[in-house]
C-alpha cells in the first residue's frame, strides 16, 4: 500500500448527511488528512465525519469566501484539496491528482485544475454552460487562498503557474428538477447583495439581453443542445435566472414602504 499524499482534503458543509459519504469515500484512504467544518449543522453530518475519519469544526458562516478560507487555515498539509460535499473525486480525477504529485515540476506549480461534471436528470452533462467548468481546487496552501466577492462567486487565487488535470470532478449538485428552480431564489438574493454592495443601477438593456445571450451561448455556441432535454431545460434555466436576478435590481430600486390605497 503506497502512502497517503501530503495532502489535505477540506470540505465546508451545512447538512449534507446525504451526500458526504459520497465525497468522503472518494478521498479517504490516499489522502493524509480529511477537514470537514460544519455550519450550524443539525443532521448527522459530524457522526458521519467522524466515521471516515475526518477532523470535524465547527465554525460560524461568515459568507462563501472568508469561512472557506477559515477552513483552509485549519489544513496542516502543504498542499489542500478544497472540496464541497456534493462533490465527487472520481477514479480518473485521483489517478491525474497522483501523476501530479509525481511531475518533474511539482514543486514549481501552485495548483491545479480540473473539469467539473454535472449529474442532472439521470445523465452527465458534458455541454452547454455546466461543462467543463474548469474548477481550481487543488493548491499548494502556501501560495493560494480564496478571493473574489465576499458574498458570491468566490474564486481560489494562485500565487504561480497552474496546472490542468484530466479527469472530472463529480458534482450532485441538483438531485431533482425542483432543487434546482428552487435555488433560483438564493442565487438572486446574493447577486442582489453583490450589486446593491457595488452601487450597480438597474438596466432594461442588462435585462434584456443579457438573458438573451445566455441561452444563445449555452444552447447553440457552448453545444447544449447534444445533451438532449436536460441541455435545453439548462440553457433556458440559466436564462430565466439571470432575468429574475436583473428584475430584483428593478424591484430593489422601485418598491414602495407600503402598497398605496385606491
Amino acid at each position: 500500500m503506497t502512502d497517503p499524499l501530503q495532502l489535505s482534503v477540506v470540505i465546508v458543509a451545512k447538512n449534507e448527511a446525504a451526500n458526504l459519504p459520497r465525497c468522503l469515500a472518494s478521498v479517504r484512504g490516499w489522502t493524509a488528512q480529511i477537514v470537514v467544518v460544519l455550519n450550524a449543522t443539525t443532521d448527522e453530518s459530524e457522526a458521519l465525519a467522524l466515521a471516515a475519519g475526518a477532523h470535524v469544526h465547527h465554525l460560524p458562516w461568515q459568507g462563501f469566501r472568508d469561512t472557506k478560507n477559515a477552513a483552509l487555515a485549519l489544513a496542516t498539509q502543504p498542499w489542500a484539496l478544497c472540496l464541497d460535499a456534493d462533490e465527487e473525486v472520481s477514479p480518473a480525477l485521483r489517478s491525474a491528482i497522483d501523476a501530479f504529485f509525481k511531475r518533474p515540476d511539482f514543486d514549481t506549480l501552485a495548483g491545479a485544475r480540473f473539469p467539473r461534471k454535472v449529474w442532472f436528470i439521470d445523465r452527465w452533462i458534458t455541454h452547454g454552460d455546466w461543462y467543463p467548468d474548469l474548477s481550481l481546487r487543488l493548491i499548494q496552501r502556501a501560495r493560494a487562498r480564496w478571493g473574489g466577492d465576499a458574498f458570491v462567486h468566490e474564486k481560489m487565487e494562485c500565487i504561480g503557474p497552474v496546472a490542468t488535470l484530466r479527469g472530472d470532478l463529480h458534482h450532485y449538485s441538483f438531485p431533482t428538477l425542483s432543487s434546482h428552480v428552487a435555488k433560483i431564489n438564493p442565487f438572486a438574493d446574493l447577486f442582489l447583495q453583490q450589486h446593491q454592495a457595488r452601487g450597480t443601477r438597474f438596466s432594461v438593456f442588462a435585462a434584456m439581453i443579457r438573458p438573451f445571450w445566455r441561452f444563445l451561448r449555452a444552447y447553440f455556441f457552448k453545444l447544449g443542445f447534444l445533451d438532449g432535454f436536460p441541455g435545453f431545460y439548462i440553457a433556458w434555466a440559466t436564462a430565466f435566472g439571470a432575468f429574475v436576478r436583473y428584475s430584483r435590481l428593478y424591484e430593489a430600486e422601485n418598491q414602495t414602504p407600503s402598497i398605496p390605497h385606491g
